[in-house]
């Protein structure tokens, strides 16, 4: 089943990016940071100065030779063909850095921190363009494929944030918690208990559709639509808190990790596909739906309930650890999903065929 790559870090394992070119990167605790090969074999180490967690790895879209690696509050850029002393810092956050995300034109770089402050960086002139902010935490942020000064993020304040770069404040929020109250009342004493904390986004090729993993364990796909965006579908993914979510390239595929040890492949595309081609019959429906007074086992039987009949896994891998990270390389003509956990090594599991 799995493949362990192992050799290239002694702690445990936080992060991984893959670059166009198939060359994983992956950080660890106490500043590890190692390069791989499509064979699993590490190629470089480095261990980054002061010796802090690297949360967050990512390669540049257009230069795929340029690898941002986030340790502490500092950020370090490093040219992977040779793998030695950063090339440039940047000093720009206060907090322990969560994720970093790079837009496709490769002119700004976030990095969303523990204060809830989110830091652009113009990389043209090195400099702060925008802070933005969350009132918790922020655990993710990515930059909307094609729209180079779009962006979405979320965090510990259970808020997911739109963000046009030409604008301070968010264009749209969602607050998972009024959504849950409001839709689930017969069950909202229970979210006290078990908040949806967001802990990791990710984007959909296409740019309009992203998802949002949650420590309730559920899924919630979005849907932009200009300045703001709508929530087109919701499922219980996992038994604990979804720790990772990871849009593949193809059309809604979506890879979600949790801390109930499991990795999952889910088809999206039935539930998200039509309502692209239609999105007026789409909103009419589901407001149809909405308004029908339909209750399954005290809860609100909507459009977006996890009674869905299409929403099952097309995959599940019993990995057995807590998922920190997943990526997605193509490895001699196939796929594979990359998993970091708790331990220092990456797991490679084979994916079927789109």
């Amino acid at each position: 089943m799995a493949v362990k790559w192992s050799g290239g870090h002694s702690c445990s394992v936080l992060c991984l990016h893959v670059s166009a070119e198939g060359l994983v990167a992956s950080g660890a605790e106490r500043g590890e940071l190692a390069l791989w090969d499509g064979a699993g074999s590490p190629v470089a180490q480095l261990r980054l100065p002061q010796a802090q967690d690297v949360t967050s790895v990512v390669f540049s879209a257009r230069r795929p030779s340029t690898l941002y690696a986030s340790h502490g509050e500092a950020i370090s850029v490093l040219d992977v063909r040779s793998l030695q002393e950063p090339l440039q810092r940047f000093q720009v956050n206060e907090e322990e850095i969560n994720c970093l995300a790079v837009n496709d034109a490769d002119s700004f770089l976030a990095a969303a921190d523990d204060s809830g402050a989110i830091k652009v960086v113009d990389l043209e002139s090195n400099k702060v363009s925008r802070s933005l902010r969350h009132s918790n935490i922020c655990s993710a942020v990515a930059f909307r494929p094609q729209r180079p000064q779009s962006l979405v993020s979320c965090g510990l304040d259970m808020q997911v944030m739109l963000w046009n770069l030409q604008k301070v404040r968010p264009l749209w929020t969602t607050n998972l918690q009024e959504c849950e109250v409001e839709e689930e009342s017969p069950q909202s004493a229970g979210q006290f208990f078990n908040p949806p904390l967001a802990h990791s986004l990710s984007v959909a090729s296409c740019g309009n559709v992203f998802g949002c993993g949650a420590q309730d364990g559920k899924v919630r796909i979005f849907r932009v639509t200009g300045a703001r965006f709508e929530r087109e579908l919701e499922f219980q993914a996992h038994s604990l808190g979804v720790s990772q979510v990871l849009f593949m390239p193809e059309a809604y595929q979506l890879l979600s990790g949790g801390n109930d040890g499991k990795v999952l492949l889910w088809d999206v595309s039935s539930n998200v596909g039509k309502q692209q081609k239609s999105p007026a019959k789409s909103l009419h429906r589901r407001k149809a739906q909405a308004a029908a007074p339909s209750r399954k086992d005290g809860k609100l039987n909507k459009a977006a309930s996890n009674e869905h009949p299409g929403v099952v896994p097309k995959l599940s891998i019993e990995h057995g650890e807590k998922v920190n990270w997943l990526s997605c390389a193509e490895i001699k003509g196939s796929r594979r999903v990359l998993v970091a956990d708790q331990s220092s090594s990456v797991s490679a599991y084979p994916l079927p065929e789109p």
